[in-house]
């Protein structure tokens, strides 16, 4: 029994991510960030308890990834595919692909899915990252979504943004730009300082921002990732 709790843990993560994907299309976008919140919380500590008593196996890690390309694929595709949708304005000459530009939101679990099949044969990636971690795609979008929905109808230019932010982070997932971990192993400073770095300017954002200040610092993430590649080269 004690081999199956991260892999009970790790379902629950499933599980949250197939609710929030139904609150998306009920248009719930403050419930799709709770349940991915909480998808992401089952993502952390699935690993840790499996470590914590040494019950790792191949089969956790396939859960994981079938898990994750719900919670952090589909899920936030769904919520990005009803954001579309509710776009109205549009250049007359493009007025005929407003019924197809929406499902432009499902190359996030496309990208999402060669991304967790890619780290899961990838033995370079075992305390940093090559390319945009699922997870934190996952929750750029909720939180992005749940910031411009009730924009969406009324401004145009949201439309080409999240179009470009679609095709940059997918892109962004499955290339090999280098990206710190999140977790803070040992509590020092010392080591620690991007991570902490981006705790602060995280929490600075939700407190200016609210939910989506998220998305801005998963943008933060991005950026302070890309500004120290060069050391990170060699982290492996």
């Amino acid at each position: 029994m004690k081999k199956q709790i991260p892999n009970i843990i790790t379902l629950l993560n499933l599980f949250s991510g197939c609710i929030a994907m139904v609150m998306a299309f009920t248009g719930n976008f403050s419930a799709v960030v709770l349940w991915v919140i909480l998808a992401a919380i089952f993502d952390f500590f699935d690993g840790c308890v499996a470590r914590s008593l040494e019950v790792s196996s191949k089969i956790g890690v396939e859960l994981d990834s079938l898990a994750d390309i719900v919670s952090f694929g589909i899920a936030p595709a769904s919520a990005v595919f009803i954001l579309l949708r509710d776009f109205t304005l549009f250049p007359t000459f493009l007025s005929q692909l407003e019924p197809i530009i929406p499902y432009v939101a499902f190359l996030i679990p496309v990208f999402s899915a060669y991304r967790l099949a890619k780290f899961n044969i990838d033995d370079r990636q075992t305390i940093s990252f090559l390319g945009l971690p699922t997870p934190a795609n996952g929750l750029f979008w909720v939180s992005y979504a749940y910031g411009m929905h009730l924009t969406a109808a009324s401004n145009g230019f949201y439309l080409y943004l999240t179009v470009v932010f679609i095709l940059v982070l997918s892109i962004l997932m499955i290339s090999e730009v280098p990206m710190f971990s999140l977790k803070i192993k040992i509590l020092k400073i010392r080591g620690n300082e991007k991570q902490l770095l981006l705790i602060v300017v995280m929490t600075a954002f939700v407190l200016f921002w609210g939910i989506t200040g998220v998305a801005w610092g998963i943008l933060a993430y991005i950026v302070v990732s890309i500004a120290t590649m060069r050391k990170n080269k060699g982290i492996r």
